[in-house]
């Protein structure tokens, strides 16, 4: 067994233990979504956004995760002063910069959330991420306009380095990086992007895979990818079809463990 199959195993099992409870501040369209899809591995999710109680719920939990997908600006305050208390305290903060390179209201409140607190995982696809880097890159909608490749790679190599935080690529192939170590990851089904909520479901997997890895999160991260993926891997064993790929993709969450992923 490879070491990366071996923590992964390991974080997922710290989590089903643990059930450590995972903040997010997340889009109105995902917010059920998500809480189901860490429900079925094992963590314990809330969604709080209110100013008056972000600070004592973010101090609660493992891990923070803020997603801009339905961005206002008093949402955008609250995602600031969770991610200073977080940093207080802490835990780590996925941050998903969902649309961002769509509009400047979405690309400058990421920038203004990493100019004012220290994120963990910036994880989004590559046109998000790399269009907070470029002007010249711009996102469909909320849908990349870009794909993997050897110089996207490299790009997130030196944002990882210049951001001090680790960038993650999700798309038909996934990129993570922390600058030094790079991990790319094949698993998943193109059916998941058919899915509403599949995409910002795995920044919360990612944040629930860091809440327990000791400070390994580099390799919490690609875990997390290469299990999500893997899930998708064995659902579409059971349906094709987006509608009923979704419950099947939310059993397998719940049902993957160790000898699946050996």
């Amino acid at each position: 067994m490879t070491e990366i199959e071996a923590n992964t195993i390991e974080f997922l099992t710290r989590i089903r233990q643990k059930a450590p409870l995972i903040h997010n501040i997340t889009n109105f369209v995902v917010m059920n979504s998500s809480a189901n899809i860490l429900l079925a591995i094992g963590a314990s999710p809330v969604m709080a956004h209110c100013q008056a109680e972000v600070e004592e719920m973010t101090s609660m939990a493992g891990a923070l995760v803020l997603n801009i997908g339905t961005i206002q600006e008093d949402w955008l305050d609250s995602m600031i002063l969770a991610a200073k208390t977080a940093n207080n305290v802490g835990i780590p903060v996925i941050l998903d910069p969902v649309g961002a390179g769509a509009t400047r209201l979405r690309t400058e409140a990421i920038k203004e959330i990493m100019a004012n607190s220290s994120i963990s995982v910036l994880r989004g696809n590559c046109s998000e991420i790399l269009s907070l880097g470029s002007a010249d890159v711009k996102t469909k909608g909320v849908d990349s306009s870009l794909s993997l490749s050897d110089r996207t790679v490299d790009a997130a190599r030196q944002m990882a380095i210049d951001s001090n935080c680790i960038i993650a690529i999700s798309g038909e192939e996934d990129c993570i990086t922390d600058g030094t170590k790079v991990f790319r990851v094949s698993n998943g089904q193109p059916v998941m992007t058919k899915v509403t909520g599949i995409g910002c479901g795995l920044s919360a997997v990612t944040a629930a895979f860091c809440a327990v890895a000791d400070n390994n999160l580099t390799l919490a991260t690609a875990a997390a990818f290469g299990y999500y993926g893997l899930c998708g891997d064995l659902a579409i064993k059971t349906s094709d079809k987006p509608g009923s790929f979704e419950v099947a993709f939310i059993d397998r969450l719940y049902s993957t463990g160790s000898e699946e992923i050996k």
